[in-house]
């Protein structure tokens, strides 16, 4: 009874929905990389910096999110929580092990390829829902865009779009991938959130014990 009840206790089960969360974003991320039909801007950055200097993506993506995260200190006084290490150091992981595991079919053919990228795509933004939905804290890219959004002034639409196209920008100079599932990335990964946040959200809501947040969709 009390492991039953440590199991579905609030908590639990929104320590266990972020975590599968960044489990499902890493496979997806890692079926697009595959894919080589162009990633989204931070993983152009990544793939760039890993190219450049070796290392892994992974290893890459947890280098910079901790400097995100401190830069987020320095200029917007937001401070770290757990959800945004964990999103931090798992997320990394989880790219890394789906790469070695090469759990992720290598298409052959540019229909293959596209498709593969689609599918990793919708994989990603589902993974991004499950790992919001919990409420455990923003990831270090998203509390660096709101740190810029709260220092500059600026609206969060320029930020967003500024912060991608400098990373898209160093990561092209440094050898990551730029081609038509960069732009594609950038387009549709906005509106295929907002559709999953819902979802993620009533799934959540008897574990939270309070009604669905759907705002964060609008």
């Amino acid at each position: 009874m009390v492991h039953n009840k440590f199991i579905f206790h609030p908590l639990t089960v929104r320590y266990s929905v972020f975590m599968l969360g960044l489990a499902v974003m890493g496979f997806g991320i890692a079926m697009m990389i595959e894919a080589n039909v162009g990633v989204a801007p931070w993983d152009t950055l990544h793939i760039g910096l890993q190219k450049t200097f070796g290392l892994t993506i992974g290893m890459w993506s947890q280098i910079m999110g901790a400097c995100i995260i401190i830069a987020s200190y320095v200029i917007g006084k937001i401070k770290p929580t757990v959800g945004m290490f964990l999103n931090m150091i798992f997320f990394g992981l989880f790219i890394d092990l789906f790469m070695w595991l090469k759990w992720v079919p290598i298409g052959e053919t540019i229909l293959e390829r596209v498709v593969l990228f689609a599918a990793g795509l919708l994989i990603y933004t589902f993974g991004t829902g499950m790992y919001i939905s919990p409420r455990l804290g923003a990831g270090p890219r998203d509390s660096f865009m709101l740190a810029l959004h709260e220092r500059m002034g600026w609206g969060i639409g320029k930020v967003r779009i500024g912060i991608e196209c400098t990373v898209t920008l160093f990561g092209f100079l440094l050898g990551g991938p730029v081609s038509v599932g960069t732009v594609v990335t950038a387009l549709a990964i906005g509106p295929l959130i907002k559709q999953f946040i819902p979802l993620w959200d009533r799934m959540m809501a008897k574990p939270y014990g309070k009604a669905p947040v759907t705002n964060l969709a609008e």
